[in-house]
């Protein structure tokens, strides 16, 4: 999903990306908005035997904070940068997930 997810709702983001919606920046309430959506969703493919949540703790509050709200700020932000700045802020995602791949797995063993 979050292969295609950031570039697939990207493409639905308004031409202008200063337009205020509500009085709120669309970039902003899209990612918000997009965010709530793909939590509600989550909530019911919860309920499936295909999908759980490890963590009684974790749930679709968890989830829409920590992981759906920054995803897709990241992707329609970037989406407006440079091609340098779009370069280096993906190279320092994949630098800070390599780090916590050595270490995490390599070095405490916790995956």
């Amino acid at each position: 999903m979050f292969a295609i997810a950031g570039l697939a709702m990207s493409k639905l983001l308004p031409n202008d990306p200063n337009l205020k919606i509500l009085g709120v920046n669309n970039r902003l309430l899209f990612a918000i908005g997009n965010a709530a959506l793909f939590s509600i969703f989550e909530i019911f493919l919860a309920k499936t035997p295909a999908f759980a949540w490890v963590y009684p703790w974790w749930g679709a509050l968890p989830v829409f904070i920590t992981v759906y709200i920054p995803f897709f700020l990241a992707a329609f932000y970037c989406y407006l940068w440079q091609p340098k700045t779009q370069v280096r802020f993906i190279g320092t995602v994949f630098a800070v997930d390599a780090i916590m791949l050595v270490l995490f797995a390599g070095i405490l063993k916790w995956v």
